[in-house]
């Protein structure tokens, strides 16, 4: 067992309804009230984020905004700013930076922080996870969760585990103590059938889960999957913190509330996980090799399916129009029934590459032209111009920021 000296002090920090207490906090008219930050109730709009207040009446991300309105008539609907909201995204990435060089950003409102060896500079991991708490209210007027760990896996589930303004440590010798009350829920890759399947078996925890005898989880949900959750009921995770200029891949999923169906959303979900990643690539300066879909059904079934681009490209719409083939002639002939949706790039190329000519030198320098200009309002000015469509109507050329559920 290794020595208290050498175990990793992880963070994840997650903001709190992010793109709801955004818009609180600029309307002083919207708070404590509940807010839809999303895409038109009378359309095909999709919730993008909903206040606490909102969510008190069932409303998540990824609900159509229909449903939201039926659940909570009196939301007050907010067309999103993803602009906006990705400036004070990167201000809330530079506070992190300035107390350590090794932040991995999951996306706009979250990040895993490893501050292992940093005591000496900025204190115990406990001391920097309340300064970060202290310093992004005091100086962005919003509130963040903190999970400590010594893994991610461990400081993601305690980020979320007293949510709003959480803050839970987990040391390395109350794990069990920490995770066996837990639902089997809060398991990665846990969702409504697999949960079903094990309540069946009669596990109901973690702790259940631990004492459920490991052929007959890899017997029911395959050799990989099996031996995955058990490492994770035990609180194991190896992953290291990754800065994105270090990345050897990138990558954007997200698990849905509740499962999705409905192609068109799941399309304008994916075109908004690819804007994430393209911006992150350009950010790194690095061009992507090859493309991957991830999609994982309500029955558990996970597919990856990936290609390779005939020059490696940072461009918005040739990332999008490789996965969006992925996504319309590479999955199995069935419903689409969507737990998981996911896309990255993986083979990635720093420094200069010659751009492919896929749509030919005009178009090439409209999207060179557009992407730039998207990424310097996104960094400078926090603005919604020059967005090729809303972001929440699915029916419509969208790719203006993420869908997943909102923390």
């Amino acid at each position: 067992m290794s020595s208290p000296a050498l175990e990793r002090s992880i963070l994840h920090v997650d903001m709190d309804a992010f793109y709801a207490s955004i818009e609180q906090r600029e309307r002083p008219e919207l708070r404590n009230c509940p807010v839809v930050v999303g895409g038109s109730p009378q359309g095909r709009g999709v919730v993008a984020a909903a206040s606490y207040e909102a969510r008190e009446f069932g409303v998540y991300s990824a609900m159509p905004a229909s449903r939201a309105y039926r659940l909570c008539p009196q939301a007050i609907f907010v067309k999103p700013r993803i602009a906006f909201y990705a400036e004070i995204g990167q201000q809330v990435r530079d506070i992190l930076g300035t107390f350590t060089p090794l932040v991995e950003p999951l996306s706009l409102d979250e990040a895993f922080l490893d501050v292992t060896g940093t005591e000496k500079l900025h204190g115990s991991a406990i001391e920097i996870g309340r300064s970060i708490k202290q310093r992004i209210f005091e100086e962005l007027q919003l509130v963040a969760s903190v999970g400590i760990a010594p893994n991610k896996f461990l400081a993601k589930i305690a980020s979320d585990h007293d949510k709003p303004d959480g803050f839970t440590i987990v040391p390395p010798d109350r794990i069990a103590e920490f995770l066996d009350p837990l639902p089997i829920r809060r398991l990665w890759g846990v969702g409504k059938q697999s949960e079903s399947r094990l309540q069946a078996f009669g596990v109901e925890t973690i702790g259940d889960l631990k004492r459920f005898p490991i052929d007959t989880l890899t017997s029911t949900f395959g050799e990989k999957m099996g031996r995955h959750l058990f490492r994770l009921c035990l609180g194991e995770d190896k992953r290291a913190v990754i800065p994105d200029h270090e990345a050897v891949s990138i990558s954007h999923e997200t698990t849905f509330a509740e499962d999705i169906s409905d192609r068109e959303i799941l399309r304008a979900v994916l075109q908004q996980l690819t804007d994430q990643v393209a911006r992150r690539l350009r950010r790194q300066a690095a061009k992507a090799g090859t493309v991957q879909l991830k999609i994982r059904y309500e029955n558990f079934q996970t597919y990856t399916r990936s290609v390779s681009l005939p020059v490696p490209t940072d461009l918005t719409r040739e990332l999008w129009e490789a996965v969006r083939g992925l996504f319309e002639t590479r999955l199995p002939d069935r419903p689409l029934t969507v737990r998981l949706l996911g896309m990255g790039v993986t083979h990635l190329h720093r420094g200069k590459t010659h751009q492919t000519l896929l749509f030919g030198n005009s178009e090439l320098k409209r999207d060179r032209q557009l992407d730039s200009v998207r990424d310097k309002i996104v960094k400078k000015f926090g603005v919604q111009g020059l967005q090729p469509g809303t972001g929440l109507n699915p029916s419509r050329d969208t790719r203006s920021g993420p869908y997943g559920q909102e923390s």
